[in-house]
């Protein structure tokens, strides 16, 4: 496998890893500077170039994309994808993790369990969103901050409403979310390689401090996932779009919260206090891969005119709740199922004889027409008719 490891920082202890694993296995491994790419759209097909010249063929990316570089880096691990070479973390994947705000967005609809979060702009709306997340401490966090910075503790309601009113003042987007006070100091990082978690460990912050981030002086040990802790970190780095990724959860008292997911993990601290081969189980997942990839299909089956891939939501009303799949009409219609959703259960390509209950999301592929008419029309509130004004028509100023 041909692989270049997309970073700007080449003797970092990860990226010095990732490149030694690779070489150790008979790979060729090179590290690329993110921003000596130009992108090429040129000629007939996406091709890039590096440092002013052609880039030679790859079988793999490895992206390695920092904060300050987003847009530029994700626009090239997209260059890569259109010109078919796989990456583990699509750029789709790295966006969704990079902003924790989208993030959110993106877990919560998938019934991930988090710690309460509230997003606001005006400062009126502050308060009522503090006493959402459960009042008073509450953490404050920057939407694209790291390693512990640009995460505030407000102890106190008004504490909060100065330091939020203060980063709006510079243009600072915030997160306001409940403090989980029974993990106070303390987190897990489980390290999510393709369906599994390679290896975990808890950081422990140091004295008072409540940010366990190594780099803030937290200390780490290894740590056996229980089951449930396993299956948070997994699902939450699936649904980013993510298929290496740093998942830190939170230990509440009803099981994991999930608190991030980070798109280019550390390795460092996770292989020195597992002692595992954190970067070798990356490359042996990449290798696996690269002879049959994974693929984005949404981007793949919406070619076709008039055809798409769309969520259909099954209502308590549905003509269609407890008849089975292949009685559903669905095929007759030209719509194929590709995976249905129950709960936190996924059925992929599920089979004619399920039984279709209320609230089941599916996943299909089909004629746009045909499953666009299968969306009831959101109900609206009925409207008082009001008394007609003294005054129907204002007078015009003079």
């Amino acid at each position: 496998m041909k692989l270049a490891i997309l970073s700007r920082a080449p003797q970092s202890y990860s990226t010095q890893r990732l490149k030694a694993a690779g070489l150790q296995r008979g790979h060729q491994v090179k590290v690329l500077n993110t921003l000596r790419f130009a992108i090429d759209l040129s000629g007939p097909e996406p091709d890039l170039q590096y440092r002013g010249r052609l880039l030679s063929d790859y079988d793999a990316i490895l992206p390695r994309i920092g904060n300050s570089i987003t847009y530029f880096g994700t626009a090239v691990v997209r260059q890569f994808e259109q010109m078919d070479v796989y990456t583990p973390n699509t750029a789709n994947g790295i966006t969704n993790a990079r902003d924790k705000l989208r993030a959110s967005q993106i877990l919560s609809r998938h019934d991930i369990a988090m710690p309460a979060t509230a997003f606001v702009h005006s400062r009126a709306d502050v308060r009522l969103a503090i006493e959402r997340v459960g009042g008073a401490p509450v953490v404050i966090k920057l939407l694209e901050g790291t390693q512990g910075i640009g995460v505030i503790l407000a102890p106190e309601v008004k504490v909060a409403e100065a330091i939020i009113e203060t980063l709006h003042s510079t243009k600072q987007n915030v997160l306001i979310q409940s403090f989980i006070s029974e993990s106070r100091g303390r987190d897990i990082r489980a390290l999510v390689v393709g369906d599994r978690v390679v290896a975990a460990m808890r950081r422990v912050a140091s004295g008072d401090e409540f940010r366990s981030n190594v780099h803030r002086g937290g200390t780490v040990e290894p740590v056996e996932l229980a089951p449930e802790y396993h299956r948070a970190a997994v699902r939450a780095a699936q649904i980013m779009g993510l298929r290496v990724a740093g998942v830190d959860m939170l230990e509440g008292n009803d099981g994991p919260l999930i608190m991030e997911v980070n798109s280019s993990p550390g390795l460092e601290g996770i292989e020195r206090a597992t002692n595992l081969d954190v970067a070798g189980a990356i490359i042996d997942y990449i290798s696996d891969q690269v002879g049959f990839p994974e693929i984005d299909v949404r981007q793949r089956l919406s070619v076709s005119t008039g055809y798409g891939v769309a969520e259909i939501i099954v209502y308590s009303n549905a003509d269609f709740v407890g008849k089975r799949l292949a009685d559903s009409g669905l095929g007759e219609r030209d719509i194929t199922v590709l995976t249905l959703h129950r709960g936190a259960t996924v059925m992929p390509n599920p089979k004619g004889d399920l039984v279709l209950e209320d609230s089941d999301r599916l996943l299909c592929f089909g004629k746009l027409d045909e499953m666009r008419s299968m969306v009831p029309e959101r109900r609206r509130r009925r409207t008082k008719v009001r008394k007609l004004p003294t005054e129907p028509i204002p007078a015009a100023e003079v």
